[in-house]
């Protein structure tokens, strides 16, 4: 029997109140799955940097450990570092270390161009303060050029530092099966938890896929997209075919599943109850 691994949650900080009263909600529909962390997103060049520790802090205050995303383009090292030390000053010692985008108009700028550099940096500055997740990708980074140059990528993030790893969502097995045997070969050890990405609707899902590099299966796609704009049975399907997913690896017996929940809980406390997590 496989043990049951453990579960954590991404979220996106609220700009209203109203989505701040939401998020409170989702937090307390979760905190009954007993979550490891919730992580917290950081917009693209630091976009949402103060609504991002504002959310860390909410979180917090629930009796829930909070992990902020910091991404690095367009950032100096002097804005970096003021960003750790508050994170310090609030004791928070968990990261999720990023490249990030570029905001949109934006080009270059700042000290960073990768986010192993990021991590050499943190890891530089405040020892082993820090227990720092960065992004793995099963299925290849959008703007890698092949498999190769892709782990060395993320080798690179493993020697500067990293603790584990978060992986993008796929929903084929075999690309995360892979890539832990390739990483096995390069004798990376840290954990590598899959991202799980629920199923709301076509588009939004077609959105993620192509920022991220993810693929959507064609037999998936198309079961998706027959259901039309019925979404209550097209989410009905999606909450199968993660579960499924999520039961094959915990078959694998993976360290841990990450949701992307999009600050919303319904679907995703659905898929977990049909795993008896």
């Amino acid at each position: 029997m496989a043990l049951l691994p453990k579960v954590s949650f991404e979220f996106f900080p609220p700009r209203t109140e109203e989505g701040i009263h939401k998020l409170k909600d989702t937090v307390i529909a979760l905190n009954s799955f007993n979550p490891e962390f919730y992580s917290v997103t950081f917009g693209a060049g630091g976009s949402t940097k103060e609504k991002t520790l504002e959310t860390v802090m909410q979180i917090k205050a629930m009796n829930a450990e909070a992990v902020p995303h910091i991404s690095c383009i367009s950032s100096t090292k002097d804005e970096v570092l003021e960003l750790i030390d508050s994170y310090q000053a609030k004791d928070i010692n968990r990261l999720v270390a990023l490249r990030g985008d570029n905001p949109s108009g934006a080009v270059g700028g700042g000290d960073f161009s990768h986010a192993n550099e990021l991590v050499e940096f943190i890891r530089q500055e405040t020892g082993d303060y820090f227990k720092i997740e960065v992004a793995a990708y099963p299925e290849f980074h959008p703007e890698s050029s092949g498999s190769k140059d892709d782990l060395d990528n993320f080798q690179k993030k493993v020697d500067a530092g990293a603790n584990g790893a978060i992986t993008q969502f796929f929903f084929n097995a075999d690309a995360y099966f892979k890539f832990m045997e390739e990483c096995e070969t390069r004798k990376i050890t840290i954990p590598i938890t899959p991202g799980i990405m629920p199923i709301y609707n076509i588009t939004q899902l077609s959105r993620f896929a192509a920022n991220c590099g993810a693929e959507i299966p064609r037999w998936l796609r198309m079961r998706l997209e027959s259901y039309n704009d019925d979404l209550d049975s097209l989410r009905d399907y999606g909450v199968e075919v993660i579960s499924e997913l999520c039961e094959t690896l915990i078959q694998y017996q993976v360290p841990s599943l990450h949701f992307y929940t999009l600050n919303k809980s319904k679907t995703i406390s659905r898929i977990i109850n049909n795993l008896d997590l």
